[in-house]
């Protein structure tokens, strides 16, 4: 399989993706000529497809699971962000060369400061996970000043490992494991939550599950569920039922979709347009459920 249009995004699997309908909405709102569409590419054929970018025609991709790692190798450079996060969501193709980025800090941070209202400099945060989410989430709190941070993790060694990164980088933190009752001292000193698992996605293994109940939850605190289907997870119910504030995954998806265009433009995104799109689609999505 190759590009057959100047841009799009890869995974496998990739049907539920959202990301054409707000990037080609912001392609329309600029009267940009060029097609944004999904491909599901199978591991094996990474390879084969990245190097379909480098055609005169391309400007580039998004990548998601299981493919953000996968594509580092055939890449001839990698911006710091995406090195140090160990994970590409974006490539440009300039000319034929292929640069990886990684724009999901940069669209948490917007969204939890733009849409949030919290700046996280000097404020105590607990991660829930320690997959590549949450290593990216870790090292944009760390760039941003966070004052301490707590990483919970079903297998806690990992969040150890996630930990010992925050650490080198002079910041406080310390691993828990994942389980509710152990979250609770963690979760009450939080000014910050941030769910980085999948738990709670529609479709998911544990789509009615959240890693923490109501009274865990600090009435003044900011929950952030990065999962944005549904778009009321039950981690934010818990959290509005707690007197939290809470602040769904969309915003961060429509952001870090907004830095690659971009990227890839070279020109300010429609956001405001993008946003509109993205919530139009979960609402749709979510009037199917019903």
């Amino acid at each position: 399989m190759t590009i057959e249009t100047a841009l799009g995004i890869i995974g496998y699997p990739i049907g539920h993706s959202i990301s054409p309908l707000f990037q080609q909405a912001a392609l329309d709102r600029l009267s940009v000529p060029h097609r944004y569409r999904a491909y599901e590419v199978h591991p094996d054929s990474v390879g084969d497809f990245v190097a379909s970018l480098r055609s005169e025609d391309a400007l580039g991709i998004n990548v998601t699971v299981p493919h953000k790692e996968a594509v580092m190798p055939f890449l001839d450079d990698i911006d710091d962000w995406a090195a140090e996060a160990g994970a590409v969501n974006t490539i440009v193709n300039r000319e034929g060369r292929l640069t990886g980025y990684n724009t999901d800090g940069y669209g948490f941070l917007r969204a939890l400061t733009d849409e949030g209202d919290l700046d996280p400099a000097g404020k105590r945060v607990l991660v829930l996970g320690a997959g590549g989410s949450a290593r990216g989430v870790v090292q944009a709190l760390v760039r941003a000043g966070v004052g301490r941070l707590d990483i919970a993790n079903r297998t806690l060694a990992r969040a150890e490992s996630l930990a010992e990164l925050a650490q080198q980088r002079n910041v406080p933190a310390g691993a828990t494991p994942l389980d509710p009752g152990q979250l609770s001292e963690a979760a009450e000193a939080a000014d910050l939550i941030v769910n980085c698992t999948s738990l709670g996605m529609r479709h998911g293994p544990d789509e009615t599950a959240s890693p923490l109940t109501a009274p865990q939850i600090p009435s003044g605190s900011l929950v952030y569920d990065l999962v944005y289907n549904p778009m009321l997870t039950p981690l934010l119910q818990e959290a509005q039922l707690a007197g939290a504030k809470t602040l769904g995954g969309i915003s961060m998806l429509v952001y870090q979709g907004a830095a690659s265009f971009e990227l890839w433009l070279q020109r300010p995104a429609p956001v405001s347009d993008m946003m509109d799109a993205a919530l139009a689609a979960m609402r749709a999505r979510e009037a199917e459920t019903q």
